[in-house]
């Protein structure tokens, strides 16, 4: 060090006065673009010390500068929880191409966020390692935001992980530390469409309470609730296209009358996004995300047999008999010493939320109020199923011939 110093000031000795100015101000110029981007003031004294900076308060726009591409500067630098899950990627692109710098905690192998690192720009996708239950390892990947959004669920329990634990307890602890920190000016939880202390669906259960701490740790959080969502990995039109190709019938709950409002996956993520472009009229308010049209589950199950071109074949299940079916494996996760396998198409938290109708309240705030216009399924959101047809994209069960791309 003392080395490099003595050679440092040799150079400045022997150069002239403007040389030496113009090494000077390179020489600031470096030392200021330490700092990452969106990050000036107060964020940016944080980001260089690590003592805490003055709590950011106030409501006012996240999106400060920029031309609004992804080599621009939003202003967001923002925690995503559940970023290498269904809605995860989404939002992870749709953040990254205006510009914000998006951390994604994971917690499995090196390989499960490589995905998400080519939706921004060079260093603006920050994969970090982080464990649910170390507290210190959670502080450190929000250390640098001022945004947290929560996309952690379970739609089934596992023996390391039940309900309680995912969809609650790990929510609130999120919150905590987010109000502890005090320069994260807005936190969003995505919780599920019919969370109610009263549902028959424990996952549904849960989630309300997840809600309910969320509230009373940050209570300007904002409650995202979408309905069913749809799209490349989601996880209903494609276990029901693989049971239906693999075994030539889909099975109907309860006859598949419940009705439902399915949502594209993408319009989820522009509501989060414009949720945060705003100027904090969404903090505090809880949303209802369900799509424009309503289904039957028997109905949905229609379009995805037109889309798999197969002929529809159903097996009436009733209810009873539905739970009788998916109970054991909930009877014998915490008593057999071996995991059981995940469940598909007979999940009993899944038969019970999809036994009653779910769908947006009267006086919800919805995807209206956000500024967006959801899309239909049938067409684009759901041509990803093609890709069950027999034959190829161009043939299928229910057409004789190749079709023409223009009939496709």
């Amino acid at each position: 060090m003392q080395s490099a110093a003595w050679r440092r000031h040799l150079l400045d000795h022997h150069l002239s006065p403007s040389t030496s100015a113009a090494i000077a101000a390179f020489r600031s110029a470096s030392q200021t673009g330490l700092t990452p981007q969106g990050l000036c003031g107060a964020d940016g004294a944080r980001y260089m010390s690590s003592a805490r900076a003055p709590a950011v308060k106030g409501s006012g726009h996240l999106v400060r500068k920029g031309t609004g591409g992804r080599s621009s500067v939003s202003g967001i630098v923002a925690t995503v929880f559940g970023a290498t899950g269904f809605l995860g990627r989404y939002l992870v692109q749709q953040l990254a191409k205006m510009g914000s710098q998006v951390l994604v905690p994971f917690r499995g192998s090196e390989d499960c966020h490589r995905h998400l690192k080519i939706m921004g720009d060079l260093g603006q996708i920050v994969p970090m390692k982080y464990h649910p239950r170390d507290v210190d390892s959670i502080k450190a990947v929000m250390a640098k935001s001022n945004v947290v959004v929560n996309l952690i669920g379970r739609e089934y329990e596992t023996r390391n992980y039940s309900f309680e634990e995912v969809n609650h307890h790990m929510a609130e602890q999120l919150a905590m530390i987010a109000k502890e920190h005090g320069g994260i000016m807005r936190f969003i939880q995505v919780s599920c469409l019919g969370a109610s202390p009263s549902s028959e669906s424990r996952m549904l259960r849960t989630k309300a309470a997840g809600e309910e701490s969320i509230l009373k740790e940050f209570p300007e959080a904002t409650i995202m609730r979408p309905a069913t969502m749809i799209g490349t990995e989601d996880r209903i039109l494609n276990r029901w296209a693989q049971f239906a190709k693999n075994w030539g019938f889909l099975p109907l709950v309860g006859g598949g009358t419940a009705k439902m409002q399915p949502v594209y996956v993408i319009d989820v993520a522009a509501a989060i996004v414009n949720s945060l472009k705003d100027d904090g009229t969404s903090m505090g308010k809880i949303y209802e995300l369900g799509g424009p049209e309503i289904y039957t589950v028997h109905e949905l199950a229609e379009l995805m047999y037109e889309t798999i071109r197969e002929w529809p074949r159903y097996v009436n299940v009733p209810l009873p008999v539905a739970r009788a079916i998916a109970s054991p494996r909930e009877m014998l996760l915490n008593k057999v010493p071996f995991p059981l396998p995940a469940p598909s198409i007979f999940n009993l938290d899944q038969i019970n939320a999809f036994s009653v109708d779910n769908l947006v309240s009267k006086d919800a705030l919805t995807f209206e109020d956000l500024g967006i216009m959801p899309q239909k399924l049938k067409g684009y959101p759901v041509e990803y199923l093609i890709c069950y047809r027999k034959g190829g994209p161009a043939f299928g069960s229910t057409v004789s011939e190749k079709m023409r791309s223009s009939e496709m």
